[in-house]
């Protein structure tokens, strides 16, 4: 079990920041910052979250410093599609909704599939059933050969962004079951190894249907400063076509 200071530790090197450093942005000495990881100093609640804070903890693990510190967490985790939220649910189901006829999702740490818009369900037409069972996970959906992977043309080129992409978020917020699913789906492997990225302002995501190409980029909306645990670790992935061809394919499927 790690003490409070062994973990800012942990954190503050994962962050590559000096003692120095987190001590100016946090306005606190730098001998203090070092009394703290060393335990020879008891942190109060407010400082943990001040160091937390500048070193961007995700909430989850603020109050895990929190209770190894003898306090009491100080943030919640509420369901979504609770009362407490309603207020962000019903925004999170407008933005799906506007996105409409393009397709839009929010997905939690783990990328799972929290909400979709109507959009997404032509593309899960062919899906093994057992894919689709609650939590769909969004990664496995993508990249199993029973999923979206045989429709993905530039399958290697996404296996390297989402590789880079979950690498920076693994190394942002550790997390068991999520280097579990990376490990086994986004490994390294022969067929993608020597696959270059062209150097591009936007890779896009190509798909096959019926013999047409559709070419999709996406861009990631999260909540700014949020106070829930829920909140902090869902996303909006909104899909957008890249040319012409693609939107006129989203848009006749409306007037079909």
């Amino acid at each position: 079990m790690y003490t409070v200071g062994e973990m800012l530790r942990q954190w503050r090197h994962r962050r590559r920041i000096s003692q120095l450093d987190l001590a100016i942005a946090a306005d606190v000495s730098a001998r203090h910052v070092s009394l703290v990881e060393t335990g020879k100093s008891n942190p109060s609640a407010d400082m943990i979250l001040r160091l937390a804070d500048q070193l961007e903890v995700p909430l989850r693990e603020r109050n895990r410093l929190l209770l190894a510190a003898g306090f009491a967490p100080r943030y919640v985790e509420r369901p979504l599609d609770g009362d407490a939220l309603s207020a962000a649910w019903g925004a999170v189901e407008r933005v799906l909704r506007a996105h409409e006829p393009y397709p839009a999702l929010v997905i939690d740490r783990r990328w799972n599939i929290v909400m979709t818009n109507r959009a997404l369900d032509p593309f899960l037409a062919d899906v093994a059933p057992d894919l689709l069972r609650p939590p769909i996970n969004m990664l496995r959906l993508g990249l199993d050969p029973r999923g979206l992977a045989p429709r993905i043309v530039n399958l290697a080129e996404m296996r390297v962004v989402l590789r880079t992409r979950i690498a920076r978020q693994l190394a942002t917020a550790p997390d068991p079951e999520l280097t579990a699913l990376y490990e086994e789906l986004l490994a390294p492997g022969s067929e993608d190894m020597s696959h270059a990225i062209e150097s591009e302002v936007v890779i896009p995501m190509i798909f096959n249907f019926g013999g047409r190409e559709l070419r999709l980029f996406s861009t990631t909306t999260t909540f700014g400063t949020p106070m829930d645990i829920t909140l902090d670790e869902v996303a909006i992935e909104s899909y957008y076509p890249e040319d012409a061809e693609s939107a006129a394919y989203f848009e006749n499927l409306v007037r079909a």
